[in-house]
C-alpha cells in the first residue's frame, strides 16, 4: 500500500533533495547540442576569467550562447551564495537537448522533405573549491 503524503510533506522532501550549487541555466537556445558541447568541452574545469576570455573570441555561435550563461552563473554564485568570484571555477557545465522545431522544405515531384532546427538546454555549475 502507498503512503499517504500531505502536499506539505511532499515539498518538504522534495525540496531537501534540491541542489543549491550556483549555476545558470540556458533553456531552448537555438544550437544543437553536439555544437554547444563543443564549446563547453573548451572551458571545463577553467576558471570563470579565464572561460570568459576563451568564450569571447571563439567564432561559434554556441561561444556566444555560453558566454551569457557562464557569466549569469558567476553572478549567481557572488550574489546569492556570497562567493568570491576570483576563485570560482566552472564544476560542470552541459548541453541538453531541447525542443526540436520541425520543418518541411518543398522536393520535387510535390513531396517534402523535413528538417530539424535543433535547440538545447545549456547549464553551467561553479564552484570555488576544486
Amino acid at each position: 500500500m502507498a503512503k499517504k503524503y500531505s502536499r506539505s510533506q511532499y515539498k518538504k522532501e522534495r525540496n531537501a533533495n534540491k541542489d543549491t550549487r550556483p549555476k545558470a541555466t540556458l533553456r531552448n537556445a537555438r544550437v544543437s547540442t553536439t555544437k554547444a558541447a563543443f564549446v563547453l568541452d573548451a572551458i571545463r574545469g577553467k576558471s570563470v576569467e579565464e572561460a570568459l576570455a576563451i568564450l569571447k573570441f571563439l567564432p561559434n555561435k554556441a561561444a556566444a550562447e555560453a558566454y551569457k550563461v557562464v557569466k549569469s552563473a558567476a553572478a549567481n554564485a557572488t550574489n546569492n551564495h556570497q562567493l568570491n568570484a576570483e576563485n570560482l571555477y566552472i564544476k560542470e557545465c552541459y548541453a541538453n537537448e531541447g525542443v526540436v522545431l520541425k520543418r518541411f522544405m518543398p522536393r520535387a515531384k510535390g513531396s517534402a522533405s523535413s528538417i530539424f532546427k535543433r535547440t538545447s538546454h545549456i547549464t553551467v555549475v561553479v564552484s570555488d573549491e576544486r
